[in-house]
């Protein structure tokens, strides 16, 4: 027995944070019935000023689940979203899972190529599209057998007014209309406003229960490629019921979450479709994150809890100073996704007022695991404490039954109701990430306090984070070594002031090819998506290689930060 099996971090909960949470009796559709039911006439959507309440939701969800009834889709069918922030995106997940069928979120910005490896890898025969991404999709192979596409028009959920001033001929309105929207060149494209155009799904359709599969979320894991994270309904309700509990004070049916994150990543997706629709509370969803747009939505919609990742608070708490616009309402949030630097909680608490804390979480964690206590009791530079009903142990990498001693790093294991069920087709990736007793092995190197708090000095996993983003460097690898000129590359993230990292990359160049750094980016940026694309290129003369033969990644990032001299 370890001297976590005494969780010593119970004593820096927050007062009224309960040690455990009750076992999930419901699934992710009980939860947002219960929503509709109790908050009825409530607001629960917001986009550009339209509001959706918790009514109206309740009925598009049972219209558009009914139309994907009709195009075909059944129990245990994948059902693929390739969709911003928007209200439909909300509309959709639930639908999909009032069938018993299967999410699958997908980035809207990712290249053909990324998304094809996506969609041959869960086989969906139907997806939901933003309209600008609909010739994407629809191009692809005949082997990937899409038997039904549904486009989306973000502009369709925003008020008559905005609508129509997105008709002017003016040239800086054209631009934010060409970002939102583009019609698709089929001539008989099945549309969103279709799928809802009918009756609502029958009350006696099965239903979901706790154990179903409710989503396969997309990450490249501790190792290698993107790969689908299955996550049943009881994980995503249990990592709500986790949330709710961990922040004391929320007013049921009264708070203002503010939508910023996107919904297909796997921290969007918990604080904001299902924790923020399980408090009723009223969502205001941004197609991307934007400092005008959330300025602008201040004065209708005041926060009051803002779940974000480091840079947004910078750029939210400077714009503040500058503009004198009032950030005083929101009085919780939430960083995830990469380190948050302490200078960036002080600033933010100056702004605000407000408490800003960090948690630390994975994708294969629903995605939260530990967090700061709300409370005096948060310890910045640290990722907090593990979440009511989750356990934790500190072993060591190359022989995780053993337990590192007291004090020692290592390598962090979780267990809790919210850690997933597998990877999606791959038994030996599973096996190796999921071992005996339910620990999910996360790859991260940790120290932990004699009060328990949680530090992460290292990753043993070599996946960069960049703006809330996983990049596996392989992926990148493989793009750039397709270049004509290119021999061989390695790709590392390089630290940025802000807590995240940059994707950069060194290369091999063939015989007589010089390194045009600008075209090469240009190269990957044809084929990544752009937050993938290196931002530093390097050439070396060759990489560095174990006995083995393996590429020292760590070895190539100090090369790579000498020769920009840092």
């Amino acid at each position: 027995m370890t001297r976590y099996d005494e969780k010593p971090w119970l004593a820096a909960y927050a007062p009224g944070v309960a040690h455990e949470i009750e076992p999930v009796t419901e699934s992710l559709i009980d939860m947002m019935d219960a929503s509709v039911g109790r908050y009825r006439r409530k607001t629960a959507l917001e986009f550009f000023g339209a509001e959706t309440t918790y009514g109206e939701l309740g009925d598009q969800i049972a219209r558009a689940a009914e139309g994907l009834r009709k195009l075909g889709v059944r129990a245990g069918d994948r059902v693929a979203l390739v969709l911003p922030n928007c209200p439909q995106h909300v509309v959709a997940f639930y639908a999909i899972l009032r069938l018993k069928a299967i999410v699958i979120e997908h980035n809207p910005l990712y290249t053909a190529r990324e998304l094809r490896h996506q969609f041959e890898d869960h086989g969906a025969r139907i997806a939901i599209v933003w309209d600008k991404m609909y010739d994407t999709v629809a191009d692809f192979p005949a082997d990937i057998k899409l038997e039904s596409l549904v486009s989306v028009k973000l502009t369709d959920a925003m008020p008559l007014g905005k609508r129509l001033g997105l008709m002017l001929p003016v040239p800086k309105v054209r631009s934010m209309r060409s970002a939102l929207t583009v019609a698709p060149t089929g001539r008989h494209v099945f549309t969103w406003s279709r799928l809802l155009d009918g009756r609502r799904l029958s009350r006696r359709h099965p239903r979901p229960t706790v154990d179903d599969v409710a989503l396969l979320q997309y990450t490249s894991g501790t190792t290698g490629n993107p790969k689908g994270a299955i996550l049943s309904h009881g994980n995503l309700r249990a990592n709500a019921m986790q949330g709710r509990a961990w922040v004391p004070g929320l007013q049921l049916g009264k708070e203002n979450f503010y939508g910023v994150l996107p919904l297909f990543h796997a921290y969007g997706m918990t604080l904001c479709l299902t924790f923020a629709m399980s408090i009723g509370a009223k969502l205001v969803l941004f197609p991307k994150f934007d400092v005008d747009l959330v300025i602008a939505a201040l004065e209708k919609s005041p926060p009051t809890f803002l779940p974000a990742v480091p840079p947004i608070y910078e750029q939210l708490s400077r714009a503040a100073e500058r503009r004198g616009a009032d950030l005083s309402t929101i009085r919780f949030a939430i960083s995830g996704a990469m380190s948050l630097p302490v200078a960036t909680v002080q600033r933010w608490e100056e702004v605000t007022g407000g408490l800003l804390v960090e948690g630390y979480g994975m994708t294969e964690a629903s995605p939260i695991a530990l967090g700061n206590p709300i409370g005096p009791s948060r310890r910045p530079g640290t990722v907090g404490v593990p979440f009511p009903s989750t356990d934790i142990r500190v072993v060591d990498p190359s022989d995780p039954t053993v337990d590192r001693p007291e004090g020692e790093a290592g390598e962090l294991l979780i267990r809790g109701p919210q850690v997933f069920q597998g990877y999606w087709g791959r038994p030996a990736e599973t096996a190796a990430a999921l071992l005996d007793g339910g620990w999910l092995r996360t790859g991260d190197i940790v120290t932990v306090s004699p009060d328990g708090f949680v530090t992460v000095i290292d990753r043993l996993k070599e996946i960069i984070i960049t703006g809330g983003f996983n990049v596996s460097p392989s992926e990148v690898e493989e793009i750039l070594v397709t270049h004509p000129d290119v021999e061989a590359a390695a790709v590392v993230g390089l630290p940025r002031p802000g807590g995240d990292e940059e994707v950069a990359a060194a290369v091999v160049m063939r015989d007589g090819a010089e390194l045009d750094s600008a075209a090469l980016r240009d190269f990957c940026r044809t084929r990544l998506a752009g937050y993938k694309v290196p931002k530093r290129v390097i050439a070396l003369d060759k990489l560095p290689r174990s006995l083995i033969g393996k590429v020292e990644r760590r070895r190539v990032r100090e090369l790579v930060l000498a020769e920009l001299g840092r």
